[in-house]
């Protein structure tokens, strides 16, 4: 039973820190603060925007690679408006939260964030496949976290 009790406590503490990163770095957090949401909503669609353009040019995508490129960006545009939305929901609600309330927000905006990426990949994969190997390779860079390994001496 401690044990449990423990267990418990140790979960809550972590759910309550990593929402607390999420809240803290994402810049919509501001929103509840702001009270001119129609500006807000219009800057972070202009980053979206900026965003999508800065990966076209750094995925060196062709003029015949349009046509598989359009479906990325719409993904992309889609899911921002997805986790802003959640974002937003969680904003008008916080201050009237239970508990449970709050996990269940931040379990929408985690299961946004999850389809927003199973919508993304599924986008990507065909440009990803029409792509020239040197393409290829530069895609695995922009994407990539790779860990390297370090010799010993």
């Amino acid at each position: 039973m401690k044990t449990n009790l423990l267990r418990r406590a140790g979960l809550t503490i972590a759910a309550t820190v990593a929402l607390s990163a999420v809240t803290l770095a994402n810049p919509l957090v501001s929103f509840a603060a702001n009270p001119d949401h129609k500006a807000m909503h219009s800057a972070k669609h202009h980053d979206i925007e900026a965003h999508i353009k800065r990966l076209h040019d750094q995925l060196r995508v062709s003029a015949a690679q349009e046509p598989l490129w359009t479906p990325v960006a719409q993904a992309m545009r889609d899911n921002a408006k997805s986790m802003s939305d959640a974002m937003h929901d969680r904003i008008q609600n916080v201050n009237s939260m239970s508990a449970v309330d709050d996990i269940n927000s931040y379990q929408a905006m985690t299961a946004a964030h999850a389809d927003g990426l199973k919508n993304l990949a599924a986008a990507f994969a065909p440009l990803y496949q029409a792509m020239a190997p040197d393409q290829q390779k530069n895609a695995d860079a922009v994407f990539g976290h790779k860990i390297t390994k370090h010799k010993h001496a």
